[in-house]
């Protein structure tokens, strides 16, 4: 992500429309905080697609592995230090396992640009998240 300053401070791009392919275009926009220390995941979506902004304040470690069997990058884990300090846009596909921890000494935010609606219009549907936190053998496990 690209930081535009001025006198004012600045500003940076999350997402265009002219940027995504059209099966990731945001169907809702969040922001979460996260105190220091906590990890968010990990869990998995099997249609949603996240478009993560990680911009600070605080870093995080990303994890993700890739469960899509029909990937190239199956199986495949990679961890990446996002936000304060390498600012980021992260659009992570339906399929992929993902978490994030926040590793700074203060509350940190992530913005979030999902392509489906949580629980569906007027969250009147399930919500579509298989969650492996807490779970002793799941193979998705953090630092």
């Amino acid at each position: 992500m690209k930081r535009y300053r001025d006198a004012r401070g600045w500003l940076m791009e999350l997402a265009r429309e002219d940027e995504l392919p059209a099966e990731h275009r945001l169907a809702m926009t969040y922001v979460s905080m996260t105190e220091p220390g906590v990890t968010r995941g990990p869990h998995e979506h099997r249609h949603q697609a996240d478009l993560f902004g990680f911009v600070g304040p605080g870093n995080f470690k990303l994890y993700l592995w890739d469960a899509r069997r029909d990937s190239p990058t199956y199986k495949n884990r990679q961890v990446v230090v996002v936000g304060e300090s390498n600012p980021q846009a992260v659009l992570v596909p339906a399929g992929v396992v993902h978490a994030y921890q926040n590793t700074g000494q203060v509350p940190g935010l992530v913005f979030n640009a999902p392509n489906r609606l949580y629980a569906g219009w007027g969250r009147s549907e399930p919500v579509d998240e298989i969650r492996h936190e807490g779970l002793a053998d799941t193979p998705y496990q953090i630092e």
